[in-house]
């Protein structure tokens, strides 16, 4: 009893992406090249021509990236139309069609579905195919094959005298979901049919004659790969786990679309590219031989790869990886692995270039802006420090630090273990690993002293940079400033100390008791003040709360701080508390003083209206601000770029500022570290 196959129930199963739309036609592509060999034809003889269908009424444009050719306009894909002078729907070819799952071509690698492939992806298929029939001459069959009628109005006539053989496949009604995600330019469709088969030509004897065409376009896939090639392809044979594999080493001329790739083909057919970019070290970009620039392919063929094909040629039915119970099975992984490896061989002449430049790369990144990383980079495998050399800093930073986190991570769990000593361990075994942990310790901690000098010239490069006008001749408001000094609206109760950087202005600035920025007075937990702002303080910038320190741990504090910022080049300082700095400074200190100042925890500071004040003005020594310190008989720094002065009945220090003066004096106290770890000072 025969079995009934459901045409439309076979199709769901079938599995096609959305994103690989074009397999169909690369399938009918395929058959075409199997079918001038069944005719005995040389690839001299064979000739195969590819028409793409458009849409006539409507232009759509597309950014055909793959070919940087820019923006270009194209109509609608509707199908495609195969045409071949090889052997023809014979009448056994014709069986075997119309038998789903047919082992006719087995031994090329027909799985007998390819054809459901046409299905997935378009809504009906024309075929007109002339060929020989030993008996009767030459003979013109016509049927169409679709989902709902499987194949109709099949005809099988005598073919005229002057006909020649020749088949056609047409595949009509595109359908929109693989449309839309299929490449829509002419030179695209074409290289991409040449990578699909691409083993076709580098094999022994060639391919046949490929053109495709689109209205006046044609596109010779032949000339593409004299275009492609840079050398011949040379094999090798490979076991893994007693299974036989070939590799063919293909060099590809860099216009190519391919990047580094492993190729994995069933039955000479392409099923799964991989990238192998970055998978072996110094494999980025391109590489050079003696004659030009080339992309590496490595095509892999093997009889275990054609048995283990999935049916509709998407994927292998082959684990992963294997372990456990499985472990004595053949895995993808160990696949891989063996054919990295020989291409890591094939291409060792041409990556000494790409290593050197690689290696100045991170030395000249560790150098000039990573230092942290210097005391690690001999812990690190010799092979991962063989890096991108275009890679970005970002990029660079955030892998050296993933190796920093892998040594941190495992420095914890030594330090876990070294503490308890191996039972049987001699004392010699042990104090090994004592030191090997000691010394490890010693390199991060040298790492994390790295960091905090090298974020501090990061720190003065930005301010630095902010403090200078823009190409809109327009500077930076104070807020910004006053964000890199300190984040603004926060306490010490809400920020760590590392996210402050009061020591552009003083070192003595990181020890304190409390520290408050952009908060008003009466919510800070030592002023016990009830006052909120006044008009003349509320009618100023927001961003013109000051910063307010309070020193030392010890009863009475040593000091209180108030820090003002202005924005750079701002040049109305005029009299009064809501257009002096320097009167806003000491109006602040007031009236923290006034609301009878404690400590962080509310203890109290037994007089606490003496405390000595500290009050900072940074800002730009703009004409009106220098009439305000002379007014305030400030005495000018020597370097011009500050005043200073002691208030009596404050009792305050003031001192004014300038942006400069605070780049260049902060340079100056961390100039022996910068130089230390080869950072620039100036």
């Amino acid at each position: 009893m025969s079995i009934q196959t459901n045409l439309q129930g076979r199709l769901r199963n079938t599995s096609l992406p959305y994103n690989q739309g074009l397999l169909p036609l690369f399938e009918a592509v395929v058959n075409s090249i199997h079918s001038v060999e069944e005719a005995q034809l040389s690839s001299s003889n064979g000739c195969i021509t590819v028409e793409i269908i458009r849409n006539r009424q409507q232009d759509i444009e597309f950014d055909n990236a793959s070919v940087k050719r820019g923006p270009e306009t194209y109509r609608d894909i509707l199908g495609f139309k195969i045409t071949d002078n090889g052997i023809g729907f014979t009448e056994p070819n014709m069986t075997s069609f119309l038998t789903l799952d047919s082992d006719y071509k087995a031994d090329k690698g027909g799985r007998g579905i390819g054809r459901l492939l046409w299905l997935k992806a378009f809504n009906k298929v024309n075929v007109n195919s002339v060929y020989r029939n030993d008996d009767s001459g030459l003979k013109l069959r016509t049927f169409t094959f679709t989902a709902l009628s499987g194949v109709s109005d099949e005809k099988c006539t005598d073919a005229s005298i002057e006909t020649q053989r020749l088949t056609s496949v047409r595949l009509d009604g595109f359908k929109v979901k693989y449309r839309d995600a299929s490449y829509k330019s002419t030179p695209t469709i074409a290289n991409s049919l040449f990578e699909h088969c691409l083993w076709y030509f580098v094999r022994e004897g060639g391919a046949p004659s490929i053109i495709v065409r689109d209205n006046d376009q044609a596109i010779s896939l032949v000339q593409v790969y004299e275009e492609h090639m840079v050398s011949s392809a040379e094999t090798e044979h490979i076991t893994v786990k007693d299974q036989e594999f070939d590799l063919t080493h293909i060099r590809l001329r860099a216009n190519s679309s391919h990047s580094h790739v492993i190729a994995f083909c069933a039955a000479k057919r392409l099923v799964k590219e991989e990238s192998i970019t970055g998978k072996i070290p110094g494999l980025y970009g391109k590489l050079h031989d003696e004659s030009s620039e080339f992309i590496y392919a490595c095509y892999v063929t093997s009889p275990f790869l054609d048995k283990t094909v999935r049916s509709e040629r998407t994927g292998f039915d082959i684990m992963e990886n294997s372990n456990g119970l499985f472990a004595h099975e053949l895995s993808l992984d160990e696949i891989r692995d063996a054919v990295i490896a020989k291409a890591t061989d094939y291409l060792s002449i041409f990556l000494e270039e790409k290593k050197l430049k690689a290696k100045d790369r991170l030395e000249d990144f560790v150098s000039r802006k990573a230092p942290r990383y210097r005391p690690i980079l001999a812990r690190i495998p010799e092979d991962k420090l063989i890096i991108d050399p275009n890679i970005s800093d970002k990029e660079l930073d955030l892998k050296l630090h993933r190796h920093l986190s892998d040594i941190e991570e495992q420095l914890l769990t030594d330090g876990h273990d070294v503490m308890n000593p191996k039972s049987n361990e001699a004392f010699s075994e042990y104090q090994k690993r004592l030191e090997k942990y000691l010394k490890t310790a010693e390199d991060i901690k040298r790492s994390d002293l790295a960091n905090y000098v090298s974020h501090r010239r990061v720190i003065l490069d930005i301010l630095e940079k902010a403090i200078q006008r823009d190409s809109n001749g327009r500077y930076v408001r104070e807020d910004l400033i006053h964000n890199l000094i300190m984040p603004m609206r926060c306490d010490s109760n809400e920020i760590m100390l590392d996210s402050c950087n009061l020591w552009l202005l003083d070192e003595r600035l990181a020890f304190h008791d409390y520290l408050a920025s952009d908060k008003t007075i009466s919510s800070m937990p030592i002023t016990n003040s009830i006052e909120t702002k006044e008009p003349d303080i509320l009618a100023l910038n927001v961003f013109d709360n000051p910063i307010l320190v309070s020193e030392g741990n010890k009863l009475p504090l040593a000091s209180i701080v108030v820090i003002e910022i202005k924005r750079p080049m701002r040049n109305d300082a005029a009299e009064g508390e809501d257009k002096d700095p320097i009167e806003q400074a000491i109006g602040y200190l007031d009236r923290i003083r006034r609301g009878t100042v404690t400590t962080a925890s509310s203890r109290p500071i037994p007089s606490s209206e003496n405390i000595p004040g500290y009050c900072y003005v940074i800002c730009d020594i703009t004409s009106s601000i220098e009439k305000r310190c002379k007014i305030h008989d400030a005495v000018r720094t020597s370097d011009g770029l500050g005043y200073f002065f002691y208030h009596r009945i404050y009792n305050a220090y003031v001192e004014v500022v300038s942006f400069d003066r605070l780049v260049n004096a902060a340079k100056e106290r961390n100039k022996a570290f910068f130089d230390k770890l080869g950072l620039p000072t100036i």
